[in-house]
């Protein structure tokens, strides 16, 4: 696989991993059904999840945050293909924040702050790193 597929390719992990991420949310909304709405309330979904406690709440944090991180590797990517800066170091660093943005999901979901935070700090300076070996 050459570096642009590496990117491509990527992009379109990044860009799949908050639904990826909507699953256990999704699990953890049926769970908590209240006593009117069983199960999830497709109904009021946004509501149901505000409400979500422990791992639900958990859980529909790593499903924004997926959306967030997602808003600055875009570009990221999409600046490395427009500036022709395709290189086994910008794969590199894409491969890294998917591998990141993927453990990350996994830290939350399980209640690991300490290493959540810390691939989660890893896959942005992926990111900035990425953006800023574009610069002329």
């Amino acid at each position: 696989m050459n570096e642009l597929q590496i990117l491509i390719y990527s992009l379109v992990a990044a860009a799949l991993l908050p639904y990826l991420a909507k699953a256990p949310l999704a699990l953890a909304m049926h769970k908590s059904g209240k006593e009117d709405a069983k199960g999830y309330d497709n109904k009021h979904p946004r509501e149901q999840q505000r409400s979500l406690k422990g791992f639900g709440a958990r859980c529909l944090a790593a499903h924004e945050n997926s959306f967030e991180a997602l808003a600055l590797f875009a570009p990221a990517v999409l600046l490395a293909i427009a500036t022709s800066n395709v290189t086994g170091f910008t794969a590199t660093l894409a491969s890294v924040f998917v591998a990141c943005r993927v453990a990350y999901l996994a830290c939350y979901w399980l209640n690991w702050d300490i290493a959540r935070s810390t691939v989660w700090l890893i896959g942005i300076v992926s990111t900035v790193t990425m953006m800023i070996d574009c610069a002329p």
